[in-house]
C-alpha cells in the first residue's frame, strides 16, 4: 500500500514550502482563512524552510478552496455533527489546527492514534477539517467544523502484505464507531480479499469512502490501470487536479476514477509543527485531493442528514465540473468536484451523467437481433384493388351485354 505522498523521503525533505511570520520574512499576518493571494509563487528557499521541529505558518489558504467555492459552501454547511474517519498515519493533536476537532480515534500499531510519525495523515486530517489559527495561518479545512476519527493503521511505509489486515480491521472499526465518511490517501495494485470484505461492510453501513487514485511517481506499479480500495464498488476514487482543472501524468489513470479535486499548492498541517505547503506543480497529490473530496462529502452530509451514501456520492459526481455533462473520463472520472453546487442542486434524474441510485441506465439495450423474413410482404392494398376489379368487370359486362342487344335490334328481318 503505497501513501500518496510528494515523497517517501523524512518530512525535512519533502517537497513542500512554508512561510515564517515577522521580521524574519516580512510576511503580513493575514486573517485566519482569508485569501493573500496564491501560494504557487513560492521561492525554493521558501520550499525549504519547512522541516520537523521548527512551528512556521503559512499565511495564505489553499488555493484549491477558491477553484470549490469554499466561502459559498460555507454558507451552507461547515461539516459540524459529521465524523470523518481518517485511516492513515495518525493525526497529530499537538498541531495547532488539530488539538480540537479530533477524537480519541483507535490505533492498530504501537503509539496512539492522536499521534504521527510521518505527518501524513496529520496533512489530510488539516485539509479536511483543520481549524483556523488566527492571524498566523491561512489554513483552514473544507468541512472546518467536521471531528477527525484518526484510525491510525501505520506507523513507517510498510509493505501492502504487513498493511492489508490492519487497513481492512481500520476500515472496520470506523465504521462501527461512527465514521459517516471514510478518507482512505493510500492505494496498491493489489486486490484484496480482506480489504474487499471491509469496503463492502463499510458501503453496506452507509459510510461515504473516499480512496486515492494513486501518484505515478511514488507508486510501485506506475503504469495506468486500477488501483485499490479505488476500484472497489462504492469508493470514490479521486485524481488531482491543478489550476486549470487538468489531471496530468502524476495522477494514475483509470476506470477507478470517479472524481478529481485540487492537488496542488496544498496548504496543510506540518505534523507538530505549523503548516506546509503540499503539491508543488507538476507533481501533484491524490492524497490531498482525496482530503477534499471527503470534506465536500462531509459538507453534504450536513446539508442532507437523511440523504444515503450513495446519494451524497451521486450528488458530488452529478455536479463536478467537467467538459461533457453526460461522459466521464479515466483522467478526472466526472470532474471537479464543486461542493457548493452538489448541495444546492435540485435532484433531476433526466439530467445527464451518473445514473441516480436505483435508476436503470437512461441508454436503452438493443434488442437480440432477428432471422431476416424474406417471404413476400403482403400487400395492404390488395382487398380494395380486387373489389376495383369485379366492379370494372361487371361495369364492362354489362357495356358490351347492351350494344349487343342494340345491334340484334337493328339487324334486318330475313323473310
Amino acid at each position: 500500500m503505497v501513501i500518496n505522498r510528494a515523497s517517501r523521503l523524512p518530512l525535512a525533505t519533502l517537497a513542500c514550502a512554508c512561510l515564517a511570520l515577522g521580521a524574519a520574512t516580512g510576511a503580513a499576518a493575514a486573517p485566519a482563512g482569508s485569501s493573500t493571494g496564491t501560494v504557487s509563487a513560492l521561492t525554493a528557499a521558501d520550499a525549504a524552510k519547512c522541516e520537523e521541529g521548527v512551528t512556521r505558518w503559512v499565511p495564505s489558504r489553499s488555493p484549491g478552496l477558491d477553484r470549490l467555492e469554499a466561502d459559498q459552501a460555507w454558507t451552507l454547511a461547515t461539516g459540524a455533527g459529521v465524523v470523518v474517519a481518517v485511516v492513515d498515519s495518525g493525526v497529530s493533536t499537538n498541531n495547532a489546527h488539530l488539538t480540537s476537532g479530533v477524537l480519541p480515534g483507535h490505533s492498530l500499531v504501537e503509539g496512539a492514534a492522536t499521534s504521527d510519525e510521518l505527518g501524513h495523515g496529520t496533512a489530510v486530517a488539516s485539509i479536511i477539517a483543520g481549524r483556523p489559527v488566527a492571524p498566523q495561518s491561512g489554513l483552514v479545512g473544507l468541512a472546518r467544523e467536521a471531528s477527525i476519527l484518526p484510525v491510525r493503521v501505520y506507523a513507517r511505509e510498510d509493505q501492502d502484505a504487513e498493511r492489508f489486515p490492519r487497513l481492512a480491521e481500520g476500515i472496520r472499526w470506523a465504521t462501527d464507531h461512527g465514521a459517516r465518511v471514510i478518507n482512505i490517501s493510500s492505494s496498491s495494485p493489489s486486490d484484496n480479499a480482506l480489504v474487499r470484505d471491509a469496503i463492502a461492510y463499510a458501503v453496506a453501513s452507509d459510510v461515504v469512502v473516499v480512496a486515492s487514485a494513486g501518484n505515478r511517481a511514488t507508486a510501485s506499479e506506475t503504469a495506468d490501470g486500477l488501483r485499490y480500495p479505488a476500484a472497489y464498488p462504492g469508493v470514490v476514487g479521486v485524481a488531482a487536479s491543478d489550476a486549470t482543472d487538468t489531471v496530468n501524468e502524476a495522477s494514475i489513470h483509470g476506470a477507478h476514477v470517479s472524481l478529481a479535486a485540487p492537488g496542488y499548492d496544498i496548504v496543510a498541517a506540518n505534523r507538530d509543527w505549523g503548516d506546509c505547503v503540499f503539491g508543488i506543480p507538476p507533481a501533484l497529490s491524490t492524497s490531498y485531493a482525496t482530503a477534499f473530496v471527503s470534506a465536500a462529502a462531509a459538507l453534504v452530509r450536513q446539508r442532507f442528514p437523511q440523504a444515503t451514501a450513495a446519494e451524497v456520492v451521486h450528488r458530488l459526481e452529478v455536479t463536478a465540473s467537467r467538459p461533457q455533462r453526460d461522459r466521464r473520463n479515466d483522467l478526472s472520472g466526472w470532474g471537479v468536484v464543486q461542493p457548493y453546487a452538489a448541495m444546492t442542486w435540485a435532484y433531476d434524474a433526466s439530467v445527464g451523467g451518473p445514473v441516480p441510485p436505483g435508476a436503470a441506465p437512461t441508454v436503452p439495450v438493443s434488442p437480440t437481433p432477428q432471422a431476416l423474413d424474406l417471404g413476400p410482404a403482403p400487400d395492404p392494398t390488395a382487398p380494395a384493388r380486387r373489389a376495383t376489379l369485379w366492379l370494372l368487370l361487371i361495369a364492362g359486362s354489362g357495356v358490351v351485354g347492351l350494344s349487343l342487344l342494340g345491334m340484334l335490334r337493328r339487324a334486318p328481318t330475313q323473310r
